[in-house]
């Protein structure tokens, strides 16, 4: 996969395009981005996701405390799992935000990208002021010969899937909803640590995951998870918070592999999230934390024992 971060994205061949923001990459992008793959493929042009950075939210700061489901190193590497041709991430400023929307449209995708077939979705908005919208593309692309496609929104539940909805899931901890709608559970993608050793003390060693800043976590506490390293799953438990019961005071994502015993500091691993099992709480001392993890374990094994995730995930991932 071509990857583009800047400014400098002149394409040498005729292109399918989609595009948007991309957080997530849920039900309704995956749409976007399939069509577009399909298009590339039958009419033998190169497919291009084209997207923003940072997220414009993070550069008009309208929402308190925004986050993104993922990373900018996750979605590029989810991006490059699904088999786009060129991924161009498109810095996003005040003064671009104040481009109008024919030039965003005529000199950057029609003209630069050699576009020839663009996909939207029927929702999808551009241009200083958001004043661009599928009906102006579909204008543009008819006098330059562009083909022009609204995708309908995806619903789930009878309500439209979007990233929104998604972050709104993942902070009351309603994990099995986002997951459905992101297609694949939500993760976590990140370096490991050295952390305090004290899950190897108490017999539940752990690794810590060092993620982007920029990311949204569900609020802290323990998670049936499931952790993919060297092409191998394995099934765990995840703590999200500070650790209060040994006066930690930096939030960390520490997770327990059963039936795991290797070092991996330094390693990149991904971590996915399954189910809400408790709220972080401090305990009277270690051996409380350590009777606390073991059922937390045995919970683990349970759900993933369970007919809700052989039925939804297993087959999915194994």
């Amino acid at each position: 996969m071509e990857h583009i971060a800047g400014t400098h994205i002149e394409q040498n061949q005729p292109t399918a395009v989609t595009l948007g923001n991309f957080d997530g990459l849920h039900l309704g992008h995956r749409a976007l981005i399939q069509l577009t793959k399909q298009f590339a493929q039958d009419e033998g042009l190169k497919s291009v996701v084209f997207t923003f950075s940072p997220h414009p939210m993070l550069v008009f700061g309208k929402k308190e405390n925004f986050a993104l489901i993922m990373a900018p190193s996750e979605k590029k590497f989810t991006m490059e799992r699904m088999g786009v041709d060129a991924y161009i991430e498109y810095p996003f400023d005040q003064e671009f935000a104040a481009m109008s929307a024919e030039d965003f449209a005529i000199k950057l995708i029609f003209e630069k990208l050699q576009c020839r077939v663009l996909i939207v979705g029927e929702n999808y908005h551009f241009g200083a002021n958001r004043s661009g919208d599928y009906a102006m593309l579909q204008r543009l692309g008819e006098e330059r010969g562009v083909k022009v496609i609204a995708v309908p929104s995806v619903l789930f539940e009878g309500e439209r899937v979007s990233s929104s909805r998604i972050r709104k899931c993942l902070i009351q901890k309603d994990l099995e909803d986002a997951n459905c709608m992101l297609t694949e559970p939500y993760f976590i993608l990140g370096t490991v640590s050295e952390g305090k050793k004290l899950g190897r003390t108490i017999g539940f060693p752990t690794v810590n995951i060092i993620a982007h800043p920029l990311k949204l976590f569900p609020p802290n506490g323990v998670y049936a998870t499931k952790t993919l390293y060297h092409g191998r799953f394995y099934y765990g438990v995840t703590n999200i918070g500070i650790n209060p019961t040994v006066n930690g005071t930096q939030k960390i994502v520490e997770t327990y592999l059963l039936d795991f015993n290797q070092d991996v500091y330094g390693e990149t691993l991904q971590t996915f999230f399954y189910k809400f099992l408790r709220c972080e709480r401090k305990f009277p001392g270690v051996e409380e934390l350590r009777q606390q993890i073991q059922i937390n374990a045995e919970q683990a094994k349970e759900y993933f024992a369970s007919q809700d995730y052989l039925e939804n995930w297993k087959s999915a991932q194994e």
